[in-house]
């Protein structure tokens, strides 16, 4: 089997030349008009790794051309997608029936040396989610962050001074902000499928403890979770810290307690064979996880029934 190749984009420029665009006007920092990539390849499929940041804001993109994430996404509405350092990325280039158009914002690592957002842009959970987990825009959205891209390019196709950089990085933070923002929104408003995932996390986790063997198998994961519902575990936390105030760890120690609580109520099962039953090699953790959940002891539980 021929063994695909892997592009890698270590700097902008590198970027620049295999999208066939110009040189960069700024070295570390860049606003690409998607509607003039021409990658320059004659690859079908092209996969590469980049070292820096970028933010998508596109639109008409034929669906399922772009692959970062299990879904299929429709592009009625201006998408975001946040690709961070390291992230491996494939693309379909087959000459689509419309043209996408859209902004790309690459920003280096080097860029954001020493500031504050260097360290922090990681703080960001969005940079983990994959683009089946996008971001929609609202028309009035679209334009907020097409202006902030804007006044990014501005700046740094101005006269380079010694305020460049500062003002740079506040626009990017501001950027980021309202991202943060309008995710948040999108948890609340793309109600159906956010509860179709609740819906599913509650199955999921209904037949994970009702298997045998769990000991075997150890207590599910955060990864384990959202892996099986086809989303990043930072998207899955985000969302559910938006909708139910809790992280998933929270709700597979629910789900757990819950079952435990069935079992102490309903069988003469003893609480160390309850702890195997749902997953746990030392009772002793099961207990002490039962009793900062309930404030009681399992046996406490079990003493409340007779």
């Amino acid at each position: 089997m021929e063994r695909r190749k892997i592009h890698r984009f270590n700097t902008i420029g590198e970027f620049h030349r295999m999208s066939g665009l110009p040189k960069p006007e700024h070295p570390l920092v860049s606003l690409v008009d998607y509607g003039l990539v021409t990658y320059q390849t004659d690859e079908k499929e092209m996969t590469w790794i980049q070292e820096f940041y970028s933010i998508g804001l596109k639109r008409y993109m034929p669906k399922g051309k772009l692959r970062y994430g299990q879904q299929s996404y429709d592009f009625d509405e201006g998408l975001l997608s946040f690709i961070a350092p390291g992230q491996v990325m494939q693309l379909e280039l087959d000459e689509p029936e419309v043209k996408p158009t859209g902004w790309l914002l690459l920003i280096h690592p080097d860029f954001l040396w020493k500031t504050s957002l260097a360290k922090n842009i990681r703080q960001y959970d969005f940079f983990g989610y994959a683009v089946n987990e996008a971001l929609f825009l609202s028309e009035k959205e679209e334009i907020i962050v097409t202006d902030i891209m804007k006044s990014i390019q501005r700046e740094y196709t101005a006269n380079i001074d010694k305020f460049s950089q500062n003002i740079i990085i506040a626009q990017i933070e501001l950027l980021l902000n309202y991202c943060e923002r309008f995710y948040q929104r999108q948890f609340i408003t793309r109600k159906k499928n956010s509860h179709q995932i609740l819906e599913r996390l509650e199955t999921i986790l209904e037949q994970y403890f009702n298997e045998d063997n769990l000991v075997a198998k150890g207590l599910p994961t955060a990864q384990n979770i959202a892996s099986s519902l086809n989303v990043s575990p930072n998207y899955l936390g985000s969302l559910l810290k938006a909708l139910t105030g809790q992280t998933t760890q929270q709700h597979i120690h629910n789900k757990l307690i819950e079952k435990a609580k069935e079992r102490l109520s309903t069988t003469n099962l003893s609480v160390s064979e309850i702890a195997y039953e749902l997953g746990f090699e030392h009772p002793q953790s099961f207990s002490k996880l039962f009793k900062t959940k309930t404030n009681i002891s399992p046996l406490e539980f079990r003493q409340s029934f007779n």
